[in-house]
């Protein structure tokens, strides 16, 4: 019982999270980032890329690492739209839903050494 009561609790939580990101939505659209030549060329290379096949069943862990390629792929559409490339770096207003997916990525492969900046 204490476990449903628990999770009753998470699903009242997430959708209190749900609702301040729709005020984060409402105030906050594109966040201005420099990445380096070349994490910004790996972006772009993953949106230009042809991915064949049928995917298949797949994990739960390949589904998500699939989602993060495809979040990588549209950034990279975002450098390839309105990125200005100056010297070793590119310049680009990314949505705040791409930095976002870019954040948590590095968050999740930082694991346990994972520190916020105050």
């Amino acid at each position: 019982m204490e476990d449903q009561e628990t999770y009753a609790r998470y699903r009242e939580d997430a959708k209190v999270l749900a609702a301040i990101g729709e005020h984060v939505h409402a105030q906050v659209d594109r966040v201005p980032l420099r990445l380096p030549r070349a994490l910004a060329q790996a972006a772009v290379d993953a949106w230009e890329r042809d991915e064949e096949g049928d995917i298949g069943e797949e994990t739960i862990a390949e589904y998500e690492l699939r989602g993060q390629a495809g979040d990588l792929a549209l950034l990279g559409l975002s450098i390839q739209e309105s990125g200005r490339w100056e010297g070793e770096e590119v310049v680009v207003d990314l949505h705040v839903s791409y930095a976002g997916a870019a954040f948590d990525a590095y968050v999740e492969a930082a694991g346990p050494a994972f520190r916020r900046r105050d």
